[in-house]
């Protein structure tokens, strides 16, 4: 299926297909944009919210659009929610779409293109939690990760949950993580939860989006002072007018979004800043 609209930037185009990963298995992705012969784009790898539990590729097309209007080719993953597949499951299945779209990108984005992961609320951990797959795998080479309020504490405890969730009963982000992860062990394991990791060398450049009342905002911010203090390179933006963070960026339409126009800013910044990076020494 190929949607053009008049009322997202221009091109605007995305198409579903199930490709065949090199464990034989089958997954669905959406792929947006295009690129002209000749032309060399940013390559974006990009996982949906939904608390591990539920959204769709739908979910997905409000950051994946404005990815796009950066100047990005985006794959959008149709991984599998959890609790009928727990971690390690999401986690393996988006590292072989990693992988694939590295071996095709020549294809997908141009000759030389450069890969990137994305994600927003829990498709942020699982995003992060595929770069250091990458990195310990030493394959495929990432030029920067990008991460939206993204679902890194597992406590569900921090200041800024608290003061979102209020005197609520019933948080959806604890029922998400309790179906996600299968034990305690799992919630010390660092491509569950990449914020706790205790080796953070070696991970490519970083940019960390949150908005001022958003309830993943301690948790996102702690884990950008972790890389920071590891040396790592992290840029950081806190958006004061972006209401209703995470959920409005789940919602399948980028013109509700709050700060639209920004979050696209910081990602054409982000994408002109790592592009023909100089390699790490290390």
């Amino acid at each position: 299926m190929t949607s053009p609209s008049s009322d997202r930037p221009s091109p605007s185009l995305h198409t579903d297909a199930a490709i065949a990963l090199a464990s034989g298995e089958e997954v669905v992705v959406r792929t947006y944009g295009s690129k002209k012969a000749g032309e060399t784009l940013p390559l974006v790898v990009h996982f949906h919210g939904g608390a591990f539990i539920s959204g769709t590729l739908d979910n997905g097309c409000t950051v994946a659009h404005l990815l796009e209007a950066a100047g990005a080719r985006v794959v959008s993953v149709a991984y599998p929610l959890s609790p009928q597949h727990p971690f390690p499951r999401p986690l393996e299945i988006g590292f072989e779409v990693l992988q694939w779209a590295f071996k095709h990108r020549t294809r997908l984005a141009g000759k030389g293109a450069q890969v990137y992961l994305a994600g927003e609320e829990a498709g942020g951990n699982l995003a992060a939690g595929v770069c250091m797959m990458a990195r310990d795998q030493r394959h495929p080479p990432l030029a920067g990760q990008i991460l939206l309020s993204p679902m890194l504490d597992p406590c569900v405890g921090t200041p800024s949950l608290r003061a979102a969730t209020g005197t609520a009963t019933d948080c959806k982000w604890a029922r998400g993580w309790l179906q996600f992860l299968r034990s305690a062990c799992d919630a010390v394991h660092p491509y569950a939860v990449p914020s706790t990791a205790q080796r953070l060398a070696g991970l490519p450049p970083t940019l960390m989006l949150v908005g001022q009342d958003d309830p993943m905002r301690d948790e996102a911010l702690a884990y950008a002072a972790r890389l920071e203090a590891a040396g790592l390179a992290v840029t950081r933006h806190v958006f004061d007018k972006a209401q209703q963070w995470p959920d409005a960026l789940l919602i399948p339409d980028p013109r509700p979004c709050p700060c639209a126009q920004e979050v696209q800013d910081q990602f054409q910044q982000f994408f002109s800043t790592t592009r023909c990076r100089p390699p790490d020494p290390a």
